[in-house]
């Protein structure tokens, strides 16, 4: 299977702040983000492996660094950065810009990582990844890092998923 170039997995999508998307704050709900962030890191994942399916495996992280307002456009910008054998990792960057003043700011970043399915529902290999531009190649070189960490963690949550209970505390 021939590696594609990162860029070929790029998705951007921009929209403005509606009221129905603020929280008490007067700022972008968190819990929004993370719908747009998923949306668009489902479709990078497709892109690349060209599936019909990609479950979301794992979110390592999404760091809020500034908050969005609803003068403000919301752009989620997404791509594969670095590949296992039926793995893919997706950063995604999110860009507010006021659009009053044209000011850009990153406001968030996050790490995804996604499965492709076959049509058996079973996982199946997904091509390689070549990065091209300084900001790809920076996210590929530390992408084994980042997968080794995500494999401890996921042993770890598996060991505490041991221990806590599915009973109803009225049950016990």
């Amino acid at each position: 299977m021939e590696p594609k170039k990162a860029k070929e997995s790029r998705i951007i999508n921009t929209a403005q702040v509606l009221l129905t998307d603020l929280n008490n704050y007067n700022t972008l709900f968190g819990g929004v983000l993370m719908k747009k962030l998923d949306d668009a890191a489902t479709l990078s994942a497709r892109r690349h492996s060209r599936v019909k399916e990609c479950v979301t495996a794992s979110t390592d992280s999404i760091d809020f660094l500034c908050p969005i307002h609803q003068t403000d456009s919301v752009c989620v910008e997404s791509f594969v950065t670095y590949t296992g054998t039926t793995s893919m990792e997706i950063f995604c960057k999110v860009i507010a810009e006021d659009i009053l003043t044209g000011e850009r700011r990153i406001a968030a970043t996050a790490f995804l990582t996604f499965v492709a399915l076959g049509k058996d529902k079973r996982p199946v290999d997904v091509p390689g990844i070549v990065p091209e531009t300084e900001e790809e190649i920076f996210l590929y070189n530390t992408g084994k890092e980042r997968a080794e960490m995500r494999k401890f963690r996921r042993q770890k949550s598996k060991e505490l998923a041991a221990y806590i209970t599915v009973k109803k505390p009225w049950d016990e």
